[in-house]
């Protein structure tokens, strides 16, 4: 981490400065926009927006990174009963507006609102239409309870949100999500920065220069877009 630099402002156009020049707590640029080709650039190269609604976009490359192995799931003994029992229907890209805007209802300890502006339920909601962002849903009793959303380039998922309004709801779509993406071979889960939740499930803090790494390779492979509702 670089101390003590302030982040730079983007100008409309401007590329992002090096993930390097982040400040210590991972701010890395304010302003620019939210458009597709400007965000699809920023997750290729290590960067994600976050911000709150009175403030300008934030752009974001901390060190560590929290991500997720595929093959690191951990899935205790009761969670895994509650998987096999069926209390749960997984889906994928069925109600992506729905997850979403779901997701940026929930009450977050510490926050004061959403960090999903409407301009960020916009501009992902494009980004499903074009094949990037997609939701996965719990369902019960043909409810949706609980479900995730975030963005596929390459190999690479990254993780913007989840939202659960039955218990178990949230970590079953996730579940659901790593099994899946096990089985495409996908690298990992970007789940940014960490919570306790997360690490029960296995996420862990990596470096953030091996964290590029792993993008790289990530991103040498073809991208899965459009519906995953009809992948197996």
């Amino acid at each position: 981490m670089t101390d003590n630099v302030f982040p730079r402002v983007l100008k409309p156009g401007q590329a992002f400065p090096p993930i390097e020049t982040a400040c210590a707590d991972g701010l890395l640029a304010i302003g620019g926009d939210l458009s597709p080709d400007r965000l699809l650039l920023a997750y290729r190269t290590g960067i994600f927006p976050w911000y709150a609604e009175d403030s300008p976009i934030l752009w974001w490359a901390p060190d560590p990174r929290t991500l997720l192995l595929p093959d690191e799931l951990r899935i205790s003994d009761s969670m895994r009963r509650i998987m096999r029992s069926g209390r749960f229907e997984i889906t994928f890209d069925r109600d992506f507006a729905v997850v979403i805007e779901a997701c940026s209802k929930v009450p977050r300890p510490g926050q004061d609102g959403t960090w999903i502006t409407r301009e960020m339920l916009n501009a992902y909601g494009v980004l499903h239409e074009q094949g990037y962002a997609h939701s996965v849903e719990a369902w019960r009793e043909g409810h949706l309870v609980g479900g995730l959303y975030g963005v596929s380039i390459g190999k690479a998922f990254f993780g913007e949100s989840m939202f659960a309004s039955e218990s178990n709801a949230s970590k079953a779509a996730l579940i659901g999500l790593t099994e899946w993406l096990r089985k495409h071979d996908f690298r990992f889960i970007d789940c940014q920065v960490h919570s306790p939740h997360l690490e029960s499930l296995g996420a862990r803090p990596v470096a953030r220069d091996r964290f590029m790494r792993l993008l790289d390779d990530a991103l040498g492979h073809t991208t899965l877009t459009g519906s995953w509702d009809h992948h197996n």
